[in-house]
């Protein structure tokens, strides 16, 4: 072992000691974790010794993502691509991370695009996209958690929303839509499951630099 990969494990020790939640032998899903807000989510759980499954387009960049997050964190982790705008695919990287870590205790649904556009030139196809890939691959992969959670009695979902979906915001129905859609389903889902042992909430960001909202 090298003295640099010491140093990353005790520092990694050091911030774990510093910060109460051990989040060891956790495995926690992070859809949209190759950049911007989930890669940050993805860090920061890492640095508490969580196992971590990050998602992207393309697998070569959720890999080498993942390979990264392992070298500097010293944590278990897994690199799929995954279009979550497809329930086939969201199944796909539900069945993969049960098949490599045998559980799923925590979903971050983080994932989003943005497709804005005044509402009268706003195309079908803009308005579909948004609602696909920000809202209803929320229900599809938080549908496909809930059993393996209910198995073991436990488990927290955790949907990134936006305060666009609380305030709107001009040129962004289908964004406002979407994220709005999800505030609800999170209330929903969490009255229906909380009963069972799994928890969830959401949590609304404001304008945060990121490469999604450069054009803003």
């Amino acid at each position: 072992m090298t003295q640099e990969t010491l140093t990353k494990n005790q520092e990694s020790q050091q911030t774990k000691q510093n910060n109460p939640l051990d989040l060891t032998n956790k495995v926690i899903i992070v859809t949209g974790s190759t950049r911007g807000i989930g890669l940050k989510i993805a860090q920061t759980l890492a640095s508490q010794g969580a196992t971590i499954v990050c998602t992207g387009r393309k697998q070569e960049t959720a890999e080498n993502i993942a390979s990264e997050i392992n070298k500097e964190f010293n944590v278990p982790t897994l690199g799929i691509a995954s279009d979550i705008s497809s329930k086939e695919s969201i199944d796909q990287l539900i069945s993969k991370t049960i098949e490599t870590f045998n559980q799923i205790d925590v979903l971050i649904n983080n994932a989003g695009i943005t497709q804005d556009n005044l509402l009268l030139r706003m195309k079908s196809e803009e308005w579909d996209s948004v609602i696909d890939t920000n809202l209803s691959s929320v229900f599809h992969s938080t549908k496909a958690v809930l059993r393996p959670m209910m198995k073991k009695k436990y488990g927290k979902i955790i949907n990134i929303t936006s305060v666009v979906g609380i305030m709107g915001n001009a040129g962004q129905s289908n964004y406002a839509a979407a994220k709005a859609g999800i505030i609800g389903f999170t209330k929903s889902v969490a009255k229906e499951m909380g009963p069972k042992g799994i928890t969830c909430n959401s949590v609304a960001p404001g304008f945060i630099e990121t490469d999604m909202i450069k054009s803003l």
